[in-house]
């Protein structure tokens, strides 16, 4: 059964990399993963929290980067270093059929895409701590996650099951982290200036 999953899983792969492309994407997913673009949106967060909320605004800015730290950490440490998969840009099987898009292929292991880890982890620990206060429109946050994670598998680094499981993984993180944040600690009304 895993042998078939792995195969579907590769299959979706190629596909998503080979046939639902488009020059823009082909583009804007490049830079979507990278670290400057998706920067300015933590570094909003970050003086969202210290303008509005105090003492407890640093702490909310020090458990979101500890949520980050912890995804990072299961991801590129636990969960990589004990499953080791070769990245669809390394793969013998399938690299001569996949669009590769960045400078380099890493060597690190492809099961779970640290940037899925990461990004679902931060932005499940934002939603959940920040609802209350920005409306629904911080969902749009999750959106943005799976976006950097879709880029991961459209630039030929990660396979669909990759990011995935990565997400489920930093998701469950970053809930986490929002529970035990909400429970001791909690965010007060809007600072008055």
């Amino acid at each position: 059964m895993i042998d078939r999953l792995i195969e579907y899983d590769k299959a979706l792969m190629v596909r998503i990399n080979n046939e639902w492309h488009h020059p823009v994407l082909d583009i804007l997913f490049q830079h979507i993963r990278e670290t400057y673009f998706w920067m300015p949106v933590y570094l909003f967060f970050i003086v969202f929290a210290a303008l509005n909320f105090g003492k407890r605004g640093w702490l909310w800015i020090l458990a979101a980067v500890l949520t980050i730290a912890i995804t990072d950490q299961v991801s590129s440490n636990l969960i990589k270093n004990n499953i080791m998969r070769l990245r669809p840009c390394r793969d013998p099987e399938i690299a001569d059929q996949i669009r590769f898009f960045i400078k380099y292929c890493p060597r690190s292991s492809s099961f779970t895409s640290s940037h899925a880890t990461n990004h679902f982890g931060f932005a499940s620990f934002v939603v959940l701590t920040l609802r209350n206060f920005t409306g629904p429109w911080i969902n749009i946050l999750i959106l943005f996650a799976a976006t950097v994670s879709y880029a991961q598998v459209y630039v030929g680094v990660h396979y669909p099951l990759d990011v995935c499981c990565g997400a489920i993984v930093g998701s469950s993180i970053g809930y986490g982290m929002s529970i035990i944040f909400n429970k001791k600690i909690g965010l007060p009304a809007f600072a008055r200036s």
